[in-house]
């Protein structure tokens, strides 16, 4: 999921290089911090969160079919 998440946020960056993932499991599922490029960070949040909602969704979806949680969080 980890990667599945890093290949999409890269795609969307000016700088990728600059895209750093920090996973932690929990219990039941994994928790996921984005950490970006400034400059970046309007286009992967997009107009009122559209992108990164979109992000979340896939990964939730991957993460449901592996019986599993997700939380993708990205600190500003």
């Amino acid at each position: 999921m980890k990667e599945l998440v890093e290949y999409l946020v890269k795609s969307l960056a000016e700088h990728p290089d600059e895209v750093v993932l920090i996973s932690e499991e929990t219990d039941d599922g994994v928790s996921l911090e984005l950490r970006i490029s400034p400059e970046d960070l309007g286009r992967i949040i997009g107009k009122n969160g559209n992108t990164i909602n979109a992000i979340r969704t896939v990964l939730q979806a991957a993460a449901s079919s592996h019986k599993k949680r997700a939380k993708l969080d990205v600190p500003t």
